[in-house]
């Protein structure tokens, strides 16, 4: 974070700035902000916040054991260093986020990339953060940090030399990506799909096109919007901005296009185009469905000056999304984990289904350990009952179900009535990880699938652990 006083952040956040007797008002500070205790470092601000489950004020001691220069709080506790006292801890969080990001901006050169999406975020934020570094000090998160407090806190990482800061802007309810785009305006606004992530607390897909399409509706004419031509509710946006759209798909019209599109165990080939130059591509991040993620990223960066080789190179080094998303883990005796319950979606669940059934060799068996899919509302049902069908339809040899919220997918794939049992319905991932050492055969390709609220993540990390 760029050098503040206690008393510049506490303007910064409408809040009362309280001494101790030891401090120093004028002394500044720059280390990074955090909302949790454990992460405090020597130098950072902790943002005491309520949650649901705790309040952070009960580890503000901590947080100063550790090193916390200043503690951000809605009331005063015991401590040895400054607070500043505001109404809403997270609402300060995204104030100074603001606050930062104006200051650098009108002393310095840093561009702004902001991405949203249903599905593919977090993707296409580790390939740009990968491509921008390539045109001066980037600051990207390392994790999924896409909300009102994950924004605000990547945003607080720029310094005052920071030339590219590429941030996630998700949403969960309206207004949500315009508060993140206040906070930080885009010079490139980027909206990769409109799908049913979040499609229960949103509504309706109506709803979630309304609340995405707020990436692009206050752009001005001196932006680009980076779009997907290929999806219609995406595309439709293009009409509701004053920036330049460039597109990116598969279709022949798009800026940012791919041809020849080949799916393998390995990856993807496929063949870039971008204006009139192309180049073949290997991209060995799993699944055909990425490839729209990497057009998006080559658009983006196209816009940040890089070259047609330069970007290939950049996407021929990735070799996986993130830890959890089609992370392929290798196994004894020819067995495949592909770990991809990091989260999940209607879109996302389809995509990694197909893939399996792709890559599988002949011979191979293929192993679908699906968990729930939340945040789906009255639509949660359906959404599962077509996953089980699709299951059976694409031949994926046995299915496994983890969890009671994720029954009716078991459900609906026996019904079906084509299979003879290779659907199998256990209570929590224990239960799965016994059933998976027991049955597991060589070459078998296992897919690990849920929403990150089911908890499979941790399955798919134990199982290629043990069948390493």
């Amino acid at each position: 974070m760029i050098a503040l006083t206690p008393e510049e952040i506490a303007a910064a956040t409408h809040g009362r700035l309280v001494m101790n007797n030891d401090g120093d008002a004028a002394e500044r500070i720059s280390g990074q902000a955090q909302t949790d205790s454990r992460e405090v470092a020597a130098g950072h601000i902790f943002f005491a916040r309520r949650g649901e489950e705790t309040d952070g004020h009960r580890f503000a001691t901590q947080a100063v054991d550790n090193g916390a220069s200043l503690l951000v709080v809605e009331h005063e506790v015991d401590g040895r260093v400054p607070q500043v006292v505001v109404e809403d801890s997270t609402v300060a969080l995204g104030q100074l986020a603001q606050h930062v990001i104006a200051q650098v901006r009108a002393q310095g050169a840093l561009r702004v990339v902001a991405i949203t999406g249903s599905n593919g975020k977090t993707t296409t934020k580790n390939l740009v953060a990968a491509m921008a570094a390539h045109r001066g000090s980037t600051v990207a998160s390392g994790k999924s940090f896409n909300n009102e407090v994950g924004g605000p806190l990547t945003m607080l990482r720029v310094e005052a030399d920071t030339e590219i800061l590429v941030a996630e802007m998700g949403a969960s309810a309206p207004g949500e990506i315009s508060r993140l785009t206040a906070m930080a305006p885009p010079h490139i606004g980027v909206v990769l799909s409109v799908g049913l992530a979040h499609v229960g607390e949103f509504g309706g897909i109506e709803a979630t096109y309304d609340a995405k399409s707020e990436m692009v509706h206050n752009l001005p004419h001196s932006a680009v919007a980076v779009l997907n031509r290929d999806d219609p509710w995406v595309a439709k946006m293009a009409d509701h901005t004053a920036a330049r759209v460039v597109w990116f798909g598969l279709r022949e019209d798009a800026h940012v296009r791919a041809s020849e599109v080949v799916g393998t165990a390995s990856g993807t080939t496929f063949v870039l185009h971008i204006a009139d130059d192309t180049r073949p591509v290997h991209f060995r991040v799993l699944g055909e469905h990425h490839v729209m993620n990497a057009l998006a990223a080559a658009a983006i960066a196209t816009e940040l000056g890089l070259s047609i080789d330069q970007i290939v190179a950049s996407l021929e080094a990735a070799t996986v999304a993130a830890p959890g998303r089609m992370q392929v883990l290798p196994g004894r005796d020819g067995i495949t984990v592909i770990n991809d319950a990091y989260n999940a979606s209607p879109d996302s669940m389809r995509a990694a289904l197909k893939t399996l059934a792709l890559i599988a060799e002949p011979g191979s068996r293929t192993v679908a350990v699906l968990g729930a899919m939340a945040e789906l509302g009255e639509y949660s049902g359906d959404a599962h009952d077509q996953l089980g069908l699709l299951a059976v339809r694409l031949g994926i040899s046995e299915l496994v179900v983890v969890g009671a919220e994720a029954r009716r997918l078991h459900i609906s794939a026996i019904n079906e009535g084509s299979w003879d049992g290779e659907s199998v319905f256990v209570e929590d991932h224990e239960a799965a990880f016994d059933y998976l050492m027991r049955t597991v055969q060589p070459n078998d390709v296992i897919l690990v699938k849920a929403s990150n609220s089911a908890g499979l993540q941790v399955l798919g990390d134990r199982l290629g652990e043990a069948l390493a």
